[in-house]
């Protein structure tokens, strides 16, 4: 079988892109453009027939001494570590340091068609995970207990207390496909865990038999446990579990069949049905795989069929799963194809490192390679620009060009693929001239850009927010040859929407629909995004009315849109009545579709109706983070409820969630507003303590202690900190500042202030001279105040009622009422 792949270079007869883009000018110019392929190609030889096997060749007679075990209980023995004496493989591509490539084979291509283009991005859609491939164990294995020495003498003398076990709970009803891990992580919403123990499955010891049981530890394990009971019914993975105490049944069942296998009188015979003809369900696969990639059910089905399946059959699942980001599923694939003791070759690393870099797992990914370069395997160009995709996506430029450095150095001729992921990575980190200066190095190499790669620029230039070097590209692009696509306009509607210029984004989505591009549901998502920014409710329904129009369904993403859009008009009732709409449309909810709501009725007060949404957002699957409860401890605080306020920080700690500055700032403005200097100033410690971050929001919390509690003392030390830190002061620490003096009636102090603020360019607002007037009036200094509404009103800023009743007391104190009448009326004809 020979593999062979290739992609289109180009000549560089234009100007070159790089060029264009670092001088910003537009260019039109005609070009013809001739282009070669770069092939790499390598043979794999025929299977050497097969050694005559016996059913499990590892197994050996055990000592008469020993303890007669069922078959039942046989594990399958895993792979033995890789010695220093490596088997012969045919099908490695061994590492020769004097090997050296071969040169590009010249053949004639259509310019406009570039055959990696469609693989360089491998998506794997939202769906349910499919089941695991057969294992090639004979017979089930569940959860073993260790046989002590001294078995049970007869189960009626078997204590019913011996078998349970304080915080152990029952779980049923669990999806077949389901891990440890994923268990652990909804259940540890009630406490601290010990154990996670899944029941494994009769037909096969890769999945679960559907239930499984939850052990938590500590002094809170039998709370934990009664709180995770009382969501009994909860929704998990499209699945309503059942969730109750354990009573230790199960343990007493498995601990009388062993003690009756134990004795010789279990009376079951185990037999082998593996040996069955598999060449039609091995030709059915690949039909399958060719016809319908999208029908993972079927997909799968037809894998399961193939009793032993050869390394060929092995690759394709992994490479299946790989596209579909399941690196969990294509790492046991991987490991049941080493189990039968079948090699992999390059084609089945690259696969498995793909999966993994899909998955953003690239520590595996990593481990993947060093295994590879271990065992003599020689990393192909695929395998290198799967690096570069995968340190790409996460973020990491620097690991990317690492292995990109490295790719050169291996392979004298690259391809538009590894370009176009290195590229993108510092697109990501907003490294701009790097990205230019490798799309230089490319067109010097005399590899075109596709059109993948103007969009990688674009989409950067987007998020530095640099417009004018964003048109210039897709100018570029549609000299070159190339018809925008709905993924160049949406870059430009994307652009638009980050700088604020929704009107601009509407003029680029006109010009795409008059160019016949319809939108797909990521622009649709844009042009409401845009909206819901400006808070222009109205126009955001427009769209989603447009978008039902043109036939697309709401996704998750549109539906969490449209909840917020009636979180922000106000009519709650209307965003809960979408989350249940989405739920009959199988739309799995997440905790940002709650959020909204539940932030909505903390801010209206509504704790009743918050926590509802709270307990429902549980009940859905939905694990709460840090912002669902900072929702709930605003709420609370606004009510002024700080006994329930910290009550939720314990649930948070119990839940394994930490809280962050967010949290423990509000929970000071909470006591700040009650006066309670003691307790803002032991949470700003605590704050400082885990190292978490101090703003200026944290210091006004302080601030606003103490001036309510009149220390202002304490005030002043808090602001020096502030200066120590080189944390600036605002428009509010200065207001905080000013009506703590006036409230004392230090009109001195007050005055500092003023001036200070005007020598830091801190622009006062109508806070900060009501504050200043209040000072005045209350020191008895009626003609500064009188200046002080002149010198605002010189600034542009207007007295409001509050400003107006400040100075009637003030007149109406100093004895003065002919003034203080004056001022009302002039407060009446300004309305």
């Amino acid at each position: 079988m020979e593999f062979s792949l290739s992609t289109p270079h180009y000549l560089n007869t234009t100007t070159p892109f790089s060029t264009l883009i670092h001088n910003q000018k537009h260019h039109s110019s005609s070009f013809s453009s001739s282009s070669t392929t770069t092939s790499l190609s390598f043979s794999l030889k025929p299977t050497p027939p097969p050694l005559p096997n016996s059913e499990n060749p590892t197994s050996s007679s055990p000592p008469s001494n020993q303890i007669r075990r069922p078959k039942t209980l046989k594990t399958t023995p895993s792979p033995s570590k890789p010695t220093s004496k490596i088997p012969s493989n045919p099908f490695r591509n061994r590492i020769n340091p004097t090997h050296v490539p071969t040169p590009p084979i010249n053949s004639t291509t259509n310019t406009n068609y570039h055959p990696f283009t469609d693989k360089l991005w491998l998506t794997s859609k939202l769906s349910p995970p499919p089941p695991p491939p057969p294992t090639q164990t004979e017979n089930p294995e569940e959860n073993r207990i260790p046989i002590k020495d001294n078995a049970p003498q007869k189960n009626s003398d078997l204590p019913k207390i011996k078998f349970q076990e304080e915080g152990k709970i029952f779980v049923g009803n669990l999806p077949n496909w389901v891990k440890k891990n994923e268990v652990f992580d909804f259940f540890r919403q009630f406490g601290p865990i010990k154990n996670v123990i899944l029941i494994k499955g009769h037909d096969s010891t890769e999945r679960n038999a559907g239930f499984g049981f939850v052990i938590y530890w500590g002094s809170t394990a039998a709370k934990s446990a009664m709180k995770a009971v009382e969501f009994d019914g909860v929704e998990f993975h499209g699945r309503v579990l059942t969730v109750k105490l354990d009573d230790g049944r199960r343990l007493k069942e498995k601990t009388e069949e062993r003690t009756r296998w134990i004795e010789g009188n279990d009376g079951v015979e185990y037999r082998s049905n593996w040996h069955k003809e598999r060449d039609s369900s091995r030709k059915e696969l690949r039909k399958i795989m060719d016809t319908e990639p999208e029908n993972w059910q079927a997909v799968v089905g037809f894998f399961e069929r193939i009793k032993k399946p050869s390394r060929g059959e092995y690759g394709l699942m992994v490479k299946y799963y790989a596209r579909r980001g399941d690196m969990h599923r294509a790492r046991e694939t991987f490991e049941s194809m080493r189990a039968r003791g079948i090699e992999p070759t390059s084609h089945v690393y690259t696969s498995l490192i793909h999966a993994y870099a899909v998955g953003r797992d690239m520590e595996e990914a990593l481990s993947c390679v060093r295994k590879m370069k271990e065992e003599g395997i020689e990393m192909s160009l695929v395998t290198y620009s799967i690096m570069v995709g995968g340190f790409a996506k996460v973020g990491n430029a620097e690991a990317a060009d690492h292995w990109f450095k490295e790719a050169k150095e291996r392979h004298t001729t690259l391809n538009s693929i590894i370009y176009g992921n290195i590229i993108y990575a510092y697109c990501q980190t907003c490294n701009m001239n790097r990205a230019e200066a490798l799309v230089r190095d490319m067109e010097e190499a005399g590899i075109d850009a596709p059109i993948d790669i103007y969009h990688t620029m674009m989409d950067g230039y987007t998020m530095i927010g640099n417009e004018d070097k964003c048109l210039v590209v897709f100018e570029r692009l549609k000299e070159c040859g190339f018809t925008p696509s709905v993924i160049s306009y949406g870059c430009l509607i994307n652009l638009y929407i980050k700088i604020g210029k929704v009107s601009k984004a509407l003029e680029i989505s006109k010009l795409m629909e008059s160019a016949g591009i319809k939108h797909n549901m990521k622009t649709y998502s844009m042009l409401i995004n845009g909206f819901l920014k400006l808070k222009d409710w109205a126009n955001a329904f427009a769209v989603v009315e447009d978008l039902v129009k043109d036939g697309l369904k709401p996704d998750i993403v549109l539906y969490n849109n449209i909840i917020t859009a009636f979180c922000g008009m106000g009519n709650m009732n209307r965003a809960v009545r979408t989350v249940k709409e989405m739920q009959r449309e199988r739309h799995r909810p997440t905790s940002r579709t709650f959020m909204p709501i539940i932030h909505g009725f903390a801010r209206a007060g509504e704790m009743r109706r918050a926590l509802e949404i709270f307990d429902m957002m549980r009940m859905s699957g939905c694990i709460p983070t840090v912002h669902t409860f900072n929702a709930l401890v605003l709420g609370l605080v606004e009510k002024q409820q700080m006994e329930k306020a910290v009550e939720i920080l314990d649930e948070m700690t119990l839940a394994g969630i930490s809280p962050d500055e967010h949290t423990y700032t509000t929970i000071m403005h909470g006591y700040a507003s009650l006066g309670d200097t003691g307790k803002a100033f032991e949470y700003f410690t605590k704050l400082r303590n885990e190292g978490l971050e101090l703003d200026v929001y944290t210091y006004e919390a302080l601030l606003k202690a103490c001036c309510k509690a009149g220390r202002m003392q304490s005030a002043l030390a808090v602001t020096k900190e502030m200066s120590a830190q080189k944390i600036p002061r605002n428009t509010f620490v200065y207001n905080i500042l000013i009506d703590g003096w006036a409230r004392r009636g230090d009109v001195w102090e007050a005055a500092d202030l003023m001036q200070q603020m005007k020598k830091d360019r801190v622009q006062p607002d109508i806070h900060t001279y009501t504050s200043f007037i209040n000072a005045c009036c209350k020191a008895g200094d009626m003609q500064r105040a009188a200046k002080t509404i002149e010198e605002m009103e010189a600034f542009g800023v207007k007295p409001n009622v509050k400003t107006y009743t400040t100075l009637i007391h003030g007149w109406a104190r100093a004895s003065l009422p002919e003034k203080a009448f004056r001022c009302f009326k002039e407060m009446k004809w300004r309305g």
